[in-house]
């Protein structure tokens, strides 16, 4: 889909200089996505921080021990 945005050249260049691009319809594009995912992240940390998400950290120590158990027995197997 076409837009059309009014932006004064200060912003512009501002857009080029935080992004990269050099070209503007890439370069407004990737600030829109980026954008999109720093709201995105905003809303599943106030999530967590609000107490409606939560984290099982004693099931995620067990996973990552587990992990690290099946890691070293291929490692094993590896080297016999």
């Amino acid at each position: 889909m076409k837009i059309t945005v009014e932006l004064s050249d200060t912003e512009l260049r501002e857009v080029f200089k935080a992004t990269g691009q050099d070209k503007k319809g890439p370069a407004i594009r990737q600030l829109v996505h980026e954008a999109l995912q720093l709201r995105k992240r905003a809303q599943v940390a106030q999530k967590f921080l609000s107490g409606k998400w939560s984290v099982d950290a004693k099931a995620a120590t067990r996973a990552r021990k587990n992990d690290r158990i099946a890691a070293q027995a291929v490692s094993e197997q590896w080297r016999d």
